[in-house]
């Protein structure tokens, strides 16, 4: 069994595993960045079809050299303003949109052939400085906000637990997360998107509800400087 195949394998049954007696359907994407498009081919004749990337240029043209892949593509790192465009056209879900700025950008640069751009909002859930994202309290009107912007459809919240905290705090911030979302429902947005976890932490965001999972190091092992697209 190819490696990736076998890792596969491995997370889905952490999935599993920190689910307990409750079934629901957890999307894994499949962090690539700093991957080959060899690897992303591997991952996904394993069965991956969700694909996130952090940096925009690195992504570019991996997007162009699997266009013969159905890869549903999630732009998950920073977004600044300048790159908005090349992710509005590219790109199919973003998550960590955290300032009504760059969801306008987003907004004004989506070709309408594409249909609405998936937008996942960004809370910060563990009051690290060095995170970014708006307060729990804040994903309201955000969420508002951005869900009033031509081509745009908020799905759901992002957030990232400190990865240096033990399980029990790291479930605390990922319920943070999830009574944000149950908040955002609750004011009559249509959101169905929980995602938070990665490879060190999904047991705590499984357990804590997440609907989409992003792997990295779990699935293409560590990684060891850039990779050539």
């Amino acid at each position: 069994m190819p490696p990736i195949a076998a890792n596969l394998q491995a997370v889905r049954r952490r999935i599993c595993d920190a689910q307990g007696d409750e079934r629901r359907e957890v999307t894994i994407i499949a962090v690539s960045k700093q991957k080959p498009v060899a690897a992303i081919r591997e991952a996904f004749d394993a069965g991956c079809r969700d694909f996130g990337e952090n940096y925009v240029q690195e992504a570019l043209p991996k997007i162009a050299a699997l266009r013969d892949l159905a890869i549903t593509w999630h732009f998950i790192g920073h977004l600044q303003t300048n790159k908005a465009r090349d992710v509005a056209e590219r790109f199919d879900w973003v998550h960590g949109v955290d300032r009504a700025r760059v969801a306008a950008a987003l907004s004004k640069s989506r070709p309408a052939s594409k249909g609405d751009l998936n937008v996942c909002l960004q809370v910060n859930i563990s009051g690290e400085a060095t995170k970014g994202g708006v307060a729990p309290e804040q994903a309201i009107a955000l969420a508002l906000e951005v869900g009033a912007m031509p081509a745009l459809r908020v799905r759901g919240l992002m957030g990232m637990s400190d990865p240096d905290a033990p399980m029990p705090e790291q479930r605390a911030q990922f319920a943070r997360l999830r009574h944000a979302f149950q908040a955002v429902a609750a004011a009559g947005i249509a959101v169905d998107t929980l995602s938070m976890g990665m490879s060190q932490d999904l047991e705590a965001a499984v357990a804590e509800g997440a609907t989409m999972v992003r792997i990295g190091t779990a699935l293409f092992g560590a990684r060891q400087g850039k990779a050539a697209a």
